[in-house]
């Protein structure tokens, strides 16, 4: 995209019919098996991939259509974890680690191998980041006996990770993005009394290190990260300018940061005059949210 002056792609996901949602859960429970999966999805995928070639987009994903979400992946995919022993605010579970972690199958490989054969065009394969694994799936009860604190966990990710985005890059894809809303998140200070995130500084730095552990030296794939607001049934979960975040995405060894700005609730464009001088800004301009 490098000949582009403003090259376009969707962030990761894309607004899935309810049957396809339907499919991931009923597979989640062990109704449909992972191949009759496939042959579901495939033919849907194929569309989602259409859809973005004719709205001419630059940079193609297979809209995360496989995933029940863009984090629960990994606890899908890497043994060690338990489904929904970790509720989060009153509305969604997510699983709780349990057991020492252990890469046993491809996390997003397949969805590229897929998706790089129904298109020309760039193909970019999202992962969550290790720090928000950390914090979504660990928890204080069901977790310490294999990880004593969030921090074990978070420093297991970045092997399995970095494996991970070598397989993505071998199969063809062009980009990898690790999403990390958590780090934007945190500038709501409701959030943070909710997580209990007590020193900011260091929650902010150890996400960002944990970025670049992920990828500091891997050649021949771009590289991103992702943050945002967080979405759910069309709302935005917290609020807040970013100008609190950005003295720590200087420290980003990414290629491009992609960012929320088409809502209000980001707090508009000014903190972009703090934005990293040697990164490419993902400039995000659409928001789903704004649908109702």
């Amino acid at each position: 995209m490098a000949d582009k002056l403003f090259p376009t792609t969707v962030i990761g996901s894309l607004p899935r019919p309810e049957w396809i949602r339907e499919v991931i859960l009923d597979r989640k429970e062990g109704r449909i098996s992972e191949e009759d999966v496939d042959s579901l999805l495939d033919g849907a995928i194929e569309s989602a991939v259409r859809l973005q070639e004719r709205a001419g987009l630059d940079e193609i994903t297979d809209g995360e259509w496989r995933r029940e979400s863009y984090v629960k992946i990994f606890a899908e995919r890497v043994r060690g974890f338990q489904h929904d022993l970790n509720p989060s605010d009153g509305v969604l579970s997510y699983p709780a680690v349990v057991a020492p972690i252990e890469y046993y199958r491809p996390l997003a490989a397949e969805e590229v191998r897929y998706t790089r054969k129904l298109t020309q065009r760039r193909v970019k394969a999202t992962l969550p980041a290790p720090y928000i694994v950390g914090r979504r799936m660990w928890h204080p009860e069901h977790s310490k006996a294999a990880y004593p604190s969030p921090e074990k966990l978070m420093a297991d990710c970045v092997p399995i990770l970095r494996q991970e985005i070598e397989a993505i890059r071998d199969i063809g894809a062009d980009t990898i993005q690790l999403d990390e809303p958590w780090l934007s998140t945190m500038v709501d200070p409701r959030f943070r009394e909710r997580e209990n995130v007590t020193d900011l500084q260091y929650e902010m730095d150890l996400c960002v290190d944990l970025i670049n552990q992920t990828v500091d030296g891997i050649e021949g794939i771009a590289t991103g990260m992702h943050i945002c607001h967080a979405h759910f049934d069309h709302k935005h979960a917290t609020k807040g300018g970013y100008e609190l975040i950005m003295p720590a995405l200087q420290n980003v060894r990414v290629d491009t940061i992609s960012m929320e700005y088409a809502t209000p609730d980001a707090g508009g464009l000014e903190s972009l005059s703090q934005f990293p001088e040697n990164r490419r800004l993902g400039l995000g301009c659409i928001d789903h949210c704004d649908t109702h």
